[in-house]
């Protein structure tokens, strides 16, 4: 059956800010989801109250509100629109469903004759009300693990004496397993229960019986009003039972399940589905599996809507779920759609993978100091990456090569553990380091068997860890003049970097490298076709591995490339690498545009990026995707095979920033602002020099690379001071100290944790106005996009402050200061593209506390307040197409736009929730007000107070 022809005009939630456990893959459903709406001419309304996201832009939907997401906010957008048919509410994570879900309830969308697709709300309330599923459950036959709801604190007491311990509580109706938990011991039970039931909607807990070391594994479906299913991808957690699917290591396709039992859980997944309600979408379904040789299978949830792992699945099948899921929900048909990577068969299809995909979780334990860092039922990450490889070996190399967490991949770097007693504490309670802890255990000599007792981890993957171990071994007894072709060419098979190998070998990387081209170890590029070469692939979808040669009859040896390079001109845009905090969705939103505003000068574009979960890895973003590790090797490879005119750093963040040194040293050319203009904005010396040069005030300050040179500083300068290192991102290690036992403890920890970093010691000017400007410059001319004020006093970081735009308390002295110093600024540092800056002021004085010449945080927020492409505009000025004077600025803003911080510290107990110079947010949302009598404004004004007394 086509598309439902009474379906004109539909409204789509979104996820809302980002939060420990709804991040930008949601972004990245959305946006597909309107795209593919719009292909079909239907009229698009959405409310997403995230200024950073892509799906927020003015060219996604026919109409944008940027709202809080409440059924005030959905009432007021239905009376606008009285044209609007339907509601698509998958597509927003759980906050969008539990929205939809009030709104029944409140009967809002029978008042507006708004039909609900995609999903049916008995459907939701089966799968959230944890008794209700388990009933059915029971009754179609489909095993659980012993388990009883509780309502009552008494009512978990009696369940818990009826099973023992451990046990699993989870609370209903929450996001990311809040308030879920596994319980070993009977003291810790009380507790965790009142906590479970607080943290439910419902108040409400499901107590199971806890599975602890069964195998888990999740299915995607889509299923269309034919009752058609397919099963897009097998998912398996690397991890047993007892991590959350977001915090564990998983694997596709599932590499230790036998065929029997997984024609047995496709089944049960299909009859589960179909048992659920009677909805066209997209389906998300999660097992345990026994890890003996009977391996029984366990229902554990089913989510009838988009998932966290939908987009995972999308980026390592190349099945746009999102965008398949959006046309089944309007009444396609999946034999109908056609394959959007074949452009040539139908939709009603399983891809099939002759690659390997490892996504492991990025941690930001570091900025919630105090917080349990150990891992368990509820989600703690706050991103992610993927790799792809021809081998588990290869990929999970690839990924964490992709952590930027300043290792080279597993082992072979000096920096694993060597302390016995630590390593098996640390696999005992699984931590974010346990991916390295395991190699790290092997190199030790402890017995797989222990470590498998210990983790329950599959023996198949531990034993892929010791086959990398003793490669490791055998390469480190050869140096780089005497090492042999097939044994270098299996390392790199095997996904070691050559930094890695370097090690290996004490040698430099560049030996390695040249070595590598001397014998003809090169990388070759394959595509993801999603259907393993059985038909033609129209997707310029990258991955990287090595090949052994294939000879041919007349004797020529080759390696088969699949990535043909084009004779146009070309730009390389580096993405942002993992989500984390400091830097999060709003510099995707920059790399896509800056991709789109490439392709309308004409230029051929390619991204490199390893994050599943963005727009910017989206096979139809950029007319190439490489789905690369942002690092150095890698990139250097894609640039050396396809000859770009240059490599944009300025939109990715610190990410492709910090590589922007070794461009310029292999003499690559960097498009917009120059490696030596973003060094030097970078080095607190030089820049401070080059502002006493154009007269402009900053706070006193000071430089030390030691305790010692720290506390002789601490003489000249009056505290309070601000500590902060060089080259950091989201103010990390920043830190106000007040005296100097806190300096010289402050700098001991901070150099032990960043060695050989140098430290800027400012005078922390106490009380300070803090606001921001952020402006594109051509070398010539200068427009300023926005400048905001915080309401938070200076020493908040910019990213953890609210941030008005227009300013609401600067005089015309202060606002000319800001303006004339940003221009100074951005004309002195020679930038070509954006800027932002940050200022500090007391007694009508403007200090420059830092500029950077980089797409910024706030860039996002700005172009969504004034209802400008500012990173348009900016790309085709680094791209020398256009001078800042050829563009019509007009911004229209009625009354002011608030950018407000989310924080995920709910996720953490006993974490210090203290604001300071280091960004604790994950997300953030805007805020429109007619005046500043805003009721709104006000508490966040009065709440200045707090952060200003003494």
């Amino acid at each position: 059956m086509p598309k439902n022809s009474k379906l004109k005009s539909i409204l789509i939630i979104g996820s809302g800010p980002i939060v420990i456990g709804q991040a930008c893959e949601f972004d990245y459903s959305g946006t597909q989801a309107l795209r593919s709406l719009r292909e079909d001419g239907i009229e698009t309304v959405l409310i997403n109250s995230n200024p950073a996201t892509i799906m927020t832009d003015p060219s996604m939907a026919d109409h944008v509100y940027l709202l809080p997401l409440t059924t005030k906010s959905l009432v007021k957008i239905l009376k606008e629109h009285p044209q609007i048919d339907a509601v698509l509410p998958t597509m927003g994570g759980q906050t969008a469903l539990n929205l939809c879900i009030e709104a029944d309830e409140k009967g809002i969308w029978n008042d507006f004759g708004v039909e609900i697709i995609g999903v049916d709300i008995d459907a939701i309330n089966i799968t959230e009300d944890r008794e209700k599923f388990r009933e059915l459950m029971l009754k179609i036959g489909v095993p659980m693990a012993p388990q009883a709801t509780a309502k009552s604190y008494l009512q978990g007491k009696e369940i818990a004496q009826k099973f023992g311990f451990p046990l699993v509580i989870r609370a209903s109706f929450t996001l990311g397993g809040a308030g879920a938990s596994i319980v070993y011991k009977e003291e810790d039970f009380d507790d965790l229960l009142t906590r479970g039931l607080e943290i439910s909607p419902i108040h409400e807990v499901m107590i199971d019986k806890a599975l602890m070391g069964w195998k888990e594994y999740e299915l995607e479906l889509l299923r269309d009003a034919n009752d058609n299913v397919v099963i897009i991808c097998t998912i398996e957690n690397m991890d047993p039972m007892g991590i959350h699917t977001g915090d564990s290591i998983t694997v596709a396709p599932a590499m230790t399940l036998s065929d029997k039992t997984y024609q047995r859980m496709r089944d049960m997944a299909i009859h589960m589905m179909r048992s659920i309600g009677d909805f066209a979408g997209g389906c998300n379904v999660q097992f345990a599996v026994s890890p003996d040789e009977k391996e029984d299978i366990i229902a554990i949830e089913i989510n009838p809507r988009v998932s966290r792992s939908s987009a995972l699945a999308s980026k390592a099948s190349g099945y746009p779920i999102a965008k398949i899921a959006a046309k089944l929900a309007i009444g396609y048909h999946l034999d109908e759609l056609e394959n959007q990577i074949t452009k040539s068969t139908s939709a009603l299809f399983e891809p099939t993978l002759d690659y390997v995909i490892v996504k492991i979780p990025r941690w930001n334990f570091d900025k919630f100091e105090g917080s349990d860092r150990t891992l368990g039922l509820q989600m703690k990450s706050v991103g992610e990456v993927m790799g792809i490889g021809r081998s588990f070996q290869e990929a999970l190399h690839k990924a964490t090569q992709s952590l930027e967490i300043k290792r080279n991949g597993l082992g072979a770097d000096g920096k694993g553990y060597t302390n016995y007693d630590q390593i098996i504490e640390k696999l005992t309670y699984a931590s974010w380091d346990r991916v390295f802890v395991i190699y790290d255990a092997i190199q030790m000599g402890i017995p797989l068997s222990r470590i498998h007792e210990i983790t329950k981890i599959d023996m198949w993957f531990l034993k892929q860890y010791e086959d990398l171990y003793k490669l490791e071994k055998e390469i480190s007894t050869y140096k780089i003049n005497s090492i042999q072709k097939d044994l270098l060419l299996e390392a790199k098979q095997k996904g070691y970097g050559d930094r890695q190998i370097a090690h290996m070998l004490g040698c430099l990387e560049s030996e390695v490298y040249s070595k590598r081209e001397e014998l003809g170890v090169n990388r070759v590029y394959k595509l993801v076709d999603t259907c393993a070469a059985e038909f033609k692939a129209k997707t310029p979808y990258y991955y990287s591995t090595f090949e052994n040669d294939v000879e041919l009859a007349n004797g020529e040896r080759y390696a088969d490339n699949e990535s043909v390079v084009s004779d146009k001109k070309k730009i390389i845009v580096l993405g942002s690498g993992p989500n984390r905090i400091g830097q999060g969705i709003e510099f995707d939103y920059c790399c896509v545009h800056g991709v789109l505003a490439a392709a309308e000068c004409g230029y051929e574009t390619i991204m490199i990026n390893c994050n599943p979960e963005t727009v910017s890895t989206d096979f139809d973003t950029a007319d190439k995707l490489y789905f690369e590790p942002v690092f150095w090797e890698h990139i250097y490879d894609i640039i050396k095979h396809e000859k770009p005119e240059g490599v944009i750093v300025q939109l990715g963040g610190q990410t492709a920033l910090k590589l922007a040194e070794k461009l310029d040293r292999y003499g690559i050319k960097i498009i917009g602002t120059t490696y030596e203009s973003l060094d030097l904005a970078e080095d607190r010396g030089s820049f401070s020099k080059l502002l006493q040069e154009n007269n402009i005030p900053y706070p006193e300050f000071d430089i030390a690379e030691t305790a010692e040179q720290a506390l002789a500083v601490s003489d000249k300068l009056d505290f309070p001071i601000l500590v902060r290192p060089s080259y950091v991102l989201g103010g990390q290690g920043m830190k106000i100290v007040i005296n100097k036992a806190e300096l010289e403890k402050h700098v001991v920890d901070l150099l032990r944790s960043i060695p050989g970093n140098k430290l800027l010691l400012d005078h922390y000017l106490d009380g300070a106005i803090e606001a921001e400007a952020d402006a594109i410059c051509d070398g010539e001319n200068v427009y300023i996009i926005g400048i905001m004020e915080h309401i938070e006093p200076c020493g908040i970081h910019s990213g953890d402050s609210n941030a008005t735009l227009p300013p609401f308390n600067l005089g015309n002295l202060v606002m000319q200061q800001i303006k004339d110093h940003t221009k100074k600024i951005a004309l002195a540092l020679n930038t070509v593209g954006l800027i932002n800056i940050q200022f500090a002021i007391k007694d009508d004085i403007v200090y420059i506390i830092e500029a950077n010449p980089r797409a910024s945080r706030t860039v996002p927020f700005i172009a969504k307040a004034y209802g400008e492409p500012y990173v348009n505009y900016a790309t085709k000025v680094m791209l020398g197409e256009k001078k800042v004077t050829d563009f019509n600025f007009n911004p229209q803003l009625k009354g002011y736009a608030i950018k407000q911080p989310v924080f995920s510290f709910d996720k953490f107990h006993n974490v210090n929730k203290q604001l300071g110079p280091e960004m604790k947010s994950t997300g953030e949302s805007i805020l429109f007000i007619d005046d500043l009598k805003d009721d709104e404004f006000y508490n966040l004004y009065a709440r200045r107070q707090m952060y200003l007394s003494k």
